[in-house]
């Protein structure tokens, strides 16, 4: 295995699906969204109007580039720090959702997940790295779930 999974594009096989942008449909907070990018993003704005402007975004990406630009008085107050719990959240269901993505992610044994941007901006390095340099954030909260999933459902011993 290796010690090391770098992933970014959605498109990517195996590891894209590990992008909030991989399309797959969730539930959250008892909304059905088309990806995980939209049920993080729809906790983002302070106003119903601009909530429901970026769930039109005709794709995931363009959904992303619309939150990040945000105005700060259209961002819902607390957002800065309730944004990590969140998308712990949003990750639980989807891979709780997709017992294939959770097989995949539970596949990756005790690699570094890491998600590998190319441009080099602040949400990149926050989420990921750009060049090696980042929190990536998005592989430490989906190392933090594998962790977890393998917690609740322990490998039966050998008999």
């Amino acid at each position: 295995m290796a010690d090391e999974i770098r992933f970014y594009r959605a498109s990517e096989r195996p590891y894209g699906a590990f992008s909030n942008l991989y399309r797959c449909e969730i539930e959250f907070e008892g909304e059905r969204f088309a990806t995980s990018e939209h049920a993080y993003q729809a906790g983002k704005p302070r106003k119903k109007a601009v909530r429901d402007w970026l769930m039109s975004a005709p794709s995931p990406a363009l959904l992303a580039m619309a939150a990040h630009g945000l105005y700060y008085w259209d961002v819902a107050p607390g957002w800065s720090v309730g944004k990590f719990d969140r998308m712990r959240g949003v990750l639980r269901a989807k891979f709780e959702q997709h017992t294939d993505l959770r097989n995949l992610l539970l596949s990756t044994g005790d690699a570094r997940l890491v998600e590998s941007a190319t441009v080099d901006n602040d949400v990149n390095r926050l989420w990921g790295e750009v060049n090696g340099v980042g929190k990536n954030m998005l592989g430490v909260l989906l190392m933090e779930l594998r962790a977890e999933f393998r917690r609740e459902t322990p490998v039966a011993a050998a008999a």
